[in-house]
């Protein structure tokens, strides 16, 4: 039996919360499962985002209106938080129908009991909509844990690394909707041809402000249904990780290595760049992966990618000097990609911890493949300077044979004399991420 979308964001949020599973891994099954068409499959994905980027908030208003609200089942505090979400943020759905609905779901899910409940603290926060009870400001981190729906070890981790005042302007570009950004695939398409057949199926499509070969969509629903996605014409890439190969340099001829690269995002816009000419290997430390990198280079007709397992901290000798650019975009903390997949701010901060230690050894081992006079891009998609310029200065003070070089992109970001550029949603409009280009002494 088909679901709605609301019950069908139920379920993602649901396991998202039992199995600790992301909600960007679950929503195309789940969606799949529920056969839900285009215009449902985008409110499904704003439903499930939009909780997850307001989850503490939301309780946080749940909690005052709620009597008992400790003693809540957490399958019906998953549905007052997908209630109250749409109360509060979504002003096109009628308070009245979001309450109506909520009831709904605790019938449908087998919790006909709590329905006078689910209805009751539903109704009360509908109607102090315009006068909720204020959060309390007496300490300023807790005031944006609150606020921005993120939890208050990672607000202090944010603190700490920048001021107040940009780290809340950071909190709260991680919790807009974003559009997604696209590559057009310029082998097959031009940018003008793209948008015109998006935009003739009613998708909102605008040029990107940093890229001219980038475009910004608006409710495409799963993207991996449409025609064009199918037939090669474009590929899902944030501008920050188009930008970072972009700063690397490649040309058509070049011997490209791709250490870390599953998705597969920065081979194919290595290709791209490269007209399809020269040789890229990709590579992963997961050989599960690297099919789906096979499956994106046939589908965009791109023929120069090969794919290898290995593990980026010791390439094989045989790699030895062989590349005229190495891509090390490393495991990172993901902190940069929030807006995106905002259930990474309920990760244990903890990992954190050990990330540099393996980030230096990946950089490390893969500075050797690169040939003299070669170059090196260490990139991260994160906003945290311990994995970023740290990482970048602790492996220069030990490879003398390396050095940072300029690189020019796109206006308006223009030349980076430093040869390191940091990129902030709330200031490029793009994924938090962090590019250093090196260079290689002949």
């Amino acid at each position: 039996m088909a679901k709605s979308a609301r019950e069908a964001a139920l379920t993602v949020l649901e396991r998202c919360r039992r199995d600790q599973a992301f909600s960007d891994a679950l929503l195309g099954s789940v969606i799949m499962a529920a056969g839900l068409n285009s215009k449902d499959s985008a409110f499904c994905t704003r439903l499930c985002y939009g909780v997850l980027q307001n989850m503490l908030l939301c309780d946080f208003y749940i909690d005052k209106y709620a009597a008992k609200a400790h003693n809540i089942e957490p399958k019906v505090r998953d549905i007052l938080r997908l209630s109250v979400y749409q109360i509060l943020f979504l002003d096109k759905i009628p308070s009245h129908a979001a309450v109506s609905e909520g009831v709904e779901l605790c019938k449908k899910c087998g919790f006909a009991r709590a329905s006078g409940f689910v209805n009751a603290v539903l109704r009360r926060i509908a109607e102090h909509k315009e006068c909720l009870p204020a959060i309390p400001d007496r300490d300023k981190n807790e005031y944006l844990s609150i606020k921005y729906s993120t939890p208050l070890e990672l607000v202090k981790l944010m603190t700490a690394e920048f001021d107040s005042d940009f780290a809340e302007e950071l909190l709260r570009a991680n919790n807009e909707a974003v559009p997604l950004t696209i590559q057009v695939n310029t082998l097959k398409i031009t940018v003008r041809e793209l948008r015109e057949s998006l935009e003739s199926k009613g998708i909102e499509a605008k040029p990107n402000g940093l890229l001219q070969d980038c475009l910004d969509i608006f409710g495409a629903g799963d993207v991996a249904a449409l025609d064009e996605y199918k037939n090669g014409m474009f590929y899902v890439q944030d501008a920050a990780a188009r930008l970072a190969v972009l700063a690397s340099g490649p040309k058509p001829g070049d011997t490209v290595l791709d250490a870390c690269s599953a998705p597969g995002g920065k081979s194919f816009a290595a290709a791209l760049i490269m007209q399809n000419c020269g040789k890229i290997l990709s590579c992963d430390i997961h050989e599960n992966k690297l099919g789906r990198i096979r499956d994106g280079a046939g589908r965009l007709g791109i023929d120069i990618i090969k794919t290898g397992k290995m593990d980026a901290s010791r390439p094989e000798e045989s790699l030895r000097e062989a590349f005229d650019l190495v891509i090390a975009d490393v495991p990172c903390s993901g902190l940069g990609v929030i807006r995106k997949k905002p259930d990474i701010r309920y990760k244990d901060i903890r990992e954190i911890e050990k990330l540099p230690e393996t980030q230096l050894n990946i950089l490390e081992g893969l500075s050797g493949c690169v040939k003299p006079g070669g170059a090196l891009l260490y990139s991260t998609c994160t906003v945290l300077d311990r994995e970023n310029g740290g990482v970048v200065d602790r492996f220069l003070s030990k490879h003398s044979e390396f050095s940072a070089e300029s690189f020019l992109l796109p206006k308006p970001i223009g030349k980076v004399e430093s040869g390191r550029l940091s990129l902030y949603p709330h200031i490029h409009g793009t994924d938090g991420f962090f590019i250093c280009k090196l260079r290689k002494f002949k």
